[in-house]
């Protein structure tokens, strides 16, 4: 618990200034002020968080988190949860959409299991920092204890330091873990107003009757349960996940670092809504990537006050939205670094 408080406490407002003066020098582009939309938005938020005006990138990396749930004995997925760890052994042979779309841009695949109910496996490139095997069913009971959630959490933390500590200057979380959508809604219906009816999606393709069921489910866990909205870490230990605890430790690892990281879709930003209920400075070194199909994500995302940059009808996962953004972060640092001022191209400013 020491890491987690720690780090938790070392996370700073980001440097207002460097912000300003970065929209000063947006602002002497050849272009209208703010015509690049969001584009302008990162780079400002850039610089606050790296704390100077031409904010730059350097290597690019993925957190993907891989844990199993118990509440998939209740049939809140199409899939099987052996599905779990054969995609881990995917990404770990280069063969899943985030290895290809991470390959596209250049961006590192870390690849952790934190909860995976098989045993562990060896693997050069795999992280073996099981906490137990899979959640237990919160339908039925809590689905972690304290500890074991701390413990997740903390190995979130240790691992996106040692990636910032290699020379990661920009993180970007994912997750793999048959049944994730469900926690994830549960962890959103303790913070939102909306119906569970209208806030839980169909994840990997339910139908009617699954999808029914999911949503009695997710009431049934947090009758069960009484997660207290007021402490994130009691919903997260009651009706969260493995692989969700440990991105909401890179999250906060990343802010105490001062270092930004894209959150990907529905589940990623489950664990950005708790990072943000912890602390909210987070939000301040947050960028979303994208609005994903689940219904409720837009939501979530509303409860933290981040907007999306892309619209792709995404609902994967794996951290494939969150590294298809990073092509505009990228861009945004290359537009304050590389464009011309009026005064440097004879250009003539408005008046």
């Amino acid at each position: 618990m020491k890491l987690f408080n720690e780090t938790l406490s070392k996370i700073e407002k980001t440097n207002e200034k460097a912000g300003q003066e970065a929209q000063k020098r947006l602002d002497s582009l050849t272009k209208p002020p703010g015509s690049l939309g969001i584009l302008e938005k990162v780079a400002v938020q850039l610089a606050k968080i790296q704390g100077k005006a031409m904010p730059t990138i350097g290597n690019k990396v993925v957190m993907t988190m891989a844990g199993d749930h118990g509440v998939t004995e209740e049939g809140v997925s199409p899939f099987p949860q052996e599905v779990t760890l054969q995609m881990v052994l995917n990404f770990l042979n280069n063969g899943a959409a985030i290895n290809v779309l991470s390959n596209h841009v250049d961006a590192k695949v870390v690849v952790t299991d934190v909860g995976i109910t098989a045993d562990p496996i060896e693997h050069p490139n795999l992280n073996n920092c099981k906490v137990r095997r899979g959640t237990r069913n919160m339908a039925k009971e809590p689905a972690m204890t304290l500890e074991e959630t701390i413990a997740a959490i903390e190995v979130g933390i240790k691992l996106v330091n040692e990636q910032i500590d290699k020379g990661a200057t920009l993180v970007a979380t994912g997750e793999m873990g048959i049944g994730n959508t469900t926690p994830s809604s549960a962890i959103l219906a303790c913070y939102s107003n909306e119906d569970i009816i209208k806030i839980t999606g169909r994840g990997t393709g339910l139908d009617n009757n699954g999808l029914t069921k999911k949503q009695q489910v997710i009431k049934r866990a947090i009758e069960i349960n009484k997660p207290n909205p007021d402490n994130p870490l009691d919903v997260l230990q009651k009706v969260g996940g493995l692989e969700i605890a440990a991105l909401t430790g890179v999250i906060i690892g990343a802010a105490a670092r001062k270092t930004p990281v894209v959150i990907d879709g529905f589940i990623s930003t489950a664990a950005a809504l708790i990072a943000y209920k912890m602390n909210n400075l987070c939000r301040e070194y947050m960028l979303a990537s994208h609005l994903s199909q689940e219904p409720g994500h837009k939501a979530m995302l509303d409860l933290i006050g981040l907007t999306p940059m892309l619209y792709l009808d995404l609902r994967l996962g794996e951290g494939t939205g969150a590294v298809l953004a990073f092509n505009l972060v990228e861009a945004a640092v290359k537009i304050i670094h590389e464009m011309a001022t009026f005064e440097e191209a004879g250009v003539s400013n408005r008046k």
